[in-house]
Parts: C-alpha cells; structure tokens; sequence
C-alpha cells in the first residue's frame, strides 16, 4: 500500500516537472517569437525606408527631355547580315545615349550673375577688386569673382531589349520552385490571354521574379503592353507585373568641372529696389564701357533671403 502511494506521489511529482518543463519552453517560445516580431518589424521599417530612398532617387535622376524631330538621311549599307542571321540579329533592340550634366551653381541672396558677350568683358570685370555701383542714389560696392560651378557628370547608356523575353515580377512564393516554373510556363503559354510558346523560364524565388523566353517575336511586346497578368496557380490567381526584359551598360562615367568664361559673379548687393529694377540698373551699369563692361547677354539677381539653382550650357563653359 505504502509503495502504491509512493509511486503515486512520484507519477503527481514528475507530471508537475513536466508542467514547469512546458510552461518554461512556452515562455521561452513567447520569448522568442516576441524577438521575431521585433526583428520583422525593423525589417518592415528598413524596407520602407529603402523604398522611400528608391522613389526619391528615381526621382532625382530621373530624365524628362523632348527630343526634337530630326530628319536622316540614308547614305548606305553599313553591315551586310547573312538570311540565317537576319532573325537572330533582329531579336533586340538596341540604343546609345549620351547625357551630360549641365554644370550648376547655388546662387544666395544677394548675388547676381552676369554673362558677357565678350570673354575679355568678364576678364576686364574680374580684375577689379570692387566695382562702385550707384542705384537710385544709393551707393554699393559690389565684388566681382570668378564662377565655380558643381562638379558634373557625362556618361553613355547602352540599352538593348529583348524582343523575345519578359521579366515578371511580384510572383508569390506559396508553391515549391519547380512547380511556379511550371504554372509560369502554363499560363504565359495560353493564345487567348496574350501568351505563345514558351521556350525557357528562369525563376528567383528569394526576388520573386521570372524572366520567360518565348519562341517567337510578338509575344512578349503583346504581353508587356498589358503590364498586368493574371497568373492562376490553382487555387488561387494573382496579378503579376510584365515587363520587357532590359539589359543596360553604364560606360565612360566621368566627372567634371567647369568655369564660366564670360560669366562673373557679383556679391554685396542690397535690395535698395525691387528685384526686376535693381536688375535692370545692374544691367546698364555694366553695359557701360567707362565701368569697364560691355553687352551683356544675360543677367539674373537673386533678392536677400532667396536661393537659387543656375545651370549652365555648353556654350558657356569650358571643362577643366
């Protein structure tokens, strides 16, 4: 009898053992999964603070031009291209561009600049330590200096899109890899939603994109002029983004500063008129050969407390 209630006494002992062993592993499971949601969390803030810095720099490089209309001419053959090689040789497109950073400088108030006609004008102006200028009785002496300009970029993008291939993106990762290649190639396969025959396609799981080759021309510019595709994965059907499949080559980047040969920079102005007048008196001041100028093809005054951004064009800049 005496054993009976001690063997109960040790099973009631090691069942509460048990119940503290859980309770532990519970709270440690809590423990740890709380340190997950931190860390989920500063992931979730880091994410959105490097999309927030993409967009800002998708922003600030990005390149609005017209792009005037340009007549050719056609002058000859430039490359003979076999039959067999015609249609390969015609499965991209390709471009060059050449952009150049026109030079800036941040005019403060109180500053203005002045463009000469004449480089030796600005030459004369710049050799004078001060120049006297009297505005509406009102006496100033104004400082001439030579322009420093921003250090500027020029580069050459080299594009080629493919004409065979698109890139899909925003797949969700909710099925083993092999199977998603096989629901892309299934549903981008399909005539009457856009799709053809598809050759290849290369899956990322970790970036959640595709690039899909087809084997024939057409398709993917049909496909990526809808940019939305429903992709059905069985259970489930999602819209992924379409796109060409671009390739691009940044080549001969540089830098470069430049200097402003018929420009000066003039500094200790006072607002003692309005911004348009006081700029038009600077303008006939320096017109005036016995003040040393000459005509004047620009000016531009920045008024006290304002700041502005001057960019520059090759016509007047030399590059150093």
């Amino acid at each position: 009898m005496m054993k009976l209630a001690q063997e109960e006494k040790d099973f009631w002992k090691a069942l509460e053992n048990q119940k503290q062993d859980l309770e532990q592993e519970a709270l440690a499971i809590e423990e740890t999964n709380h340190q997950l949601r931190q860390q989920i969390n500063k992931q979730k803030e880091k994410l959105e603070f490097m999309r927030s810095e993409n967009e800002s720099l998708q922003q600030k490089f990005k390149i609005i031009a017209a792009i005037p209309e340009k007549a050719v001419k056609f002058i000859g053959v430039e490359k003979e291209i076999p039959d067999h090689k015609l249609e390969e040789d015609c499965l991209h497109i390709q471009g060059q561009f050449s952009i150049i950073q026109n030079p800036a400088l941040t005019l403060s108030g109180g500053q203005a600049l002045i463009t000469f006609e004449e480089e030796q004008v600005a030459e004369r102006i710049l050799k004078l330590a001060r120049c006297p200028v009297t505005v509406d009785s009102a006496k100033m002496d104004v400082k001439p200096s030579r322009v420093a300009l921003d250090t500027a970029v020029k580069f050459e993008v080299q594009l080629n899109v493919s004409l065979k291939k698109i890139e899909v993106s925003n797949i969700p990762p909710i099925l083993p890899e092999e199977r998603i290649r096989d629901k892309l190639e299934l549903n981008f396969s399909k005539p009457s939603l856009g799709g053809g025959e598809v050759d290849n396609v290369e899956y990322n799981k970790d970036s959640g994109t595709a690039v899909i080759t087809f084997l024939h021309t057409g398709v993917a510019e049909r496909l990526a002029m809808k940019k939305i595709y429903p992709f059905d994965m069985g259970h489930k059907v999602s819209e992924v983004f379409v796109s060409l499949c671009t390739e691009d080559r940044l080549r001969k980047f540089q830098t470069f500063c430049g200097t402003s040969r018929r420009t000066v920079l003039l500094s200790g102005i006072s607002d003692v008129l309005d911004e348009e007048d006081l700029q038009d008196n600077l303008e006939i001041h320096f017109q005036k050969p016995n003040n040393y100028g000459g005509e004047v093809e620009n000016i531009k005054y920045n008024a006290q407390g304002q700041t502005t951004v001057a960019y520059f064009n090759e016509e007047t800049v030399g590059s150093e």
